[in-house]
């Protein structure tokens, strides 16, 4: 059974727009006679090519984003049916398992999904500083709906305490992660960061992990240098300081190395580097860690002993012709009918390639990762 295999409506022009566009398609091969005013100021400044694009069988996804839900926002529309990708399908260019339920409205999943840190990416980092330290007891800031401490948790990690306050994301960690200690609320509260600390320090947390909001940060904003969003990350810094963790790692968005000409991101290291931690930050590209989607991240990973250069994952797949594409990530869903979002959906197929066995729970995250080896 597959939940959450549930799609987004298309208006009659988008509809038109989107049977007109081939797989590996975009906005140029759309006729000029289907009337688009955001068209015309796309083919007149030259927009990007992800946009109005139908995904390729032969290549990953590109990023997913909040606005999967839109054909004219990115690469969303299906490789073969006319319709944008559902939820489930990416939620697996994520590579969060189909076990993992997310709640919440149909119109939420979209951020749930498209904020999320993939799974497999967060385990070949956690699985890296297991290697090098004996830390074991996460706290999750800024959790979401939970895919770092899904990938922290297949490496062994406790997630003792999580944060975050978008309710719809909570209901969805809750949900997955019964075990941990979920504080709903927001970090600034004085009363929500207090109980964070006193839970954190009682299950003994020894590494602190988190993404604090972005879209400041992002190329898709306007990455306005004095947005309140791109200080939420000083929130991080202050609970670190106060729990004093062996390591943190912190993720975030590409574009948060070169805003404000690169000074922001020098500014973020040396706030922990003033706090008495090794800091180093990498852009990481998921497809290289087993992840069916084109989505590169920024990590930033501190510690008070060793060199933080040596937590980082090596990347598994180094050649684009063995990344894990489209259709192997959901193309036993193609005969598959969407459903609602509430009811669960029955897959005749059987699995075609490892990344499925692996989403359908055939396959452990340990025992996927070796097969690139």
């Amino acid at each position: 059974m597959v939940y959450n295999h549930t799609t987004y409506s298309l208006s009659k022009n988008d509809l038109r727009m989107v049977k007109s566009v081939p797989p590996g398609g975009n906005w140029k091969n759309i006729p000029l006679d289907i009337p688009s005013k955001r068209l015309e100021q796309i083919r007149i400044s030259g927009g990007r090519t992800t946009l109005y694009g139908r995904l390729s069988f032969e290549k990953p996804s590109y990023t997913i984003t909040t606005y999967f839900n839109r054909p004219g926002n990115g690469t969303y529309i299906h490789p073969i049916h006319d319709r944008v990708i559902s939820a489930r399908e990416a939620a697996r260019f994520q590579s969060f398992p189909d076990n993992y339920i997310f709640q919440g409205s149909k119109g939420s999943l979209c951020k749930q999904i498209g904020n999320a840190v993939p799974p497999l990416l967060a385990f070949a980092i956690a699985t890296q500083i297991k290697k090098k330290t004996k830390t074991k007891n996460i706290l999750d800031l800024f959790c979401g709906a939970g895919g770092l401490s899904l990938g922290f948790g297949w490496a062994g990690y406790n997630v003792i305490v999580a944060n975050d306050n978008f309710k719809q994301a909570c209901e969805t960690y809750r949900a997955n992660h019964k075990d941990t200690v979920l504080i709903e609320g927001d970090i600034t509260d004085k009363k929500i960061q207090s109980e964070i600390l006193e839970k954190s320090k009682k299950g003994k947390v020894d590494i602190i992990v988190g993404g604090p909001p972005c879209q400041g940060f992002s190329h898709a904003g306007k990455r306005m240098v004095d947005d309140p969003r791109n200080f939420l990350y000083k929130e991080f810094v202050n609970v670190v300081k106060k729990i004093k963790p062996k390591v943190f790692v912190l993720e975030n968005v590409e574009g948060i190395m070169t805003i404000n000409d690169g000074k922001t991101f020098e500014e973020i290291k040396n706030n922990f580097r003033e706090l008495g931690y090794n800091v180093a930050g990498h852009k990481l590209h998921a497809v290289k860690f087993g992840v069916p989607q084109k989505r590169k991240r920024v990590v930033i990973i501190g510690t008070l002993k060793g060199d933080p250069e040596t937590f980082f994952p090596t990347p598994l797949i180094c050649d684009e012709k063995d990344y894990v594409t489209t259709e192997n990530a959901i193309g036993d869903l193609f005969n598959t009918e969407v459903g609602d979002q509430y009811n669960p959906i029955k897959i005749t197929t059987k699995p075609t390639h490892f990344f499925q066995k692996f989403v359908r729970g055939l396959l452990s995250p340990q025992k996927y990762i070796k097969l690139f080896s």
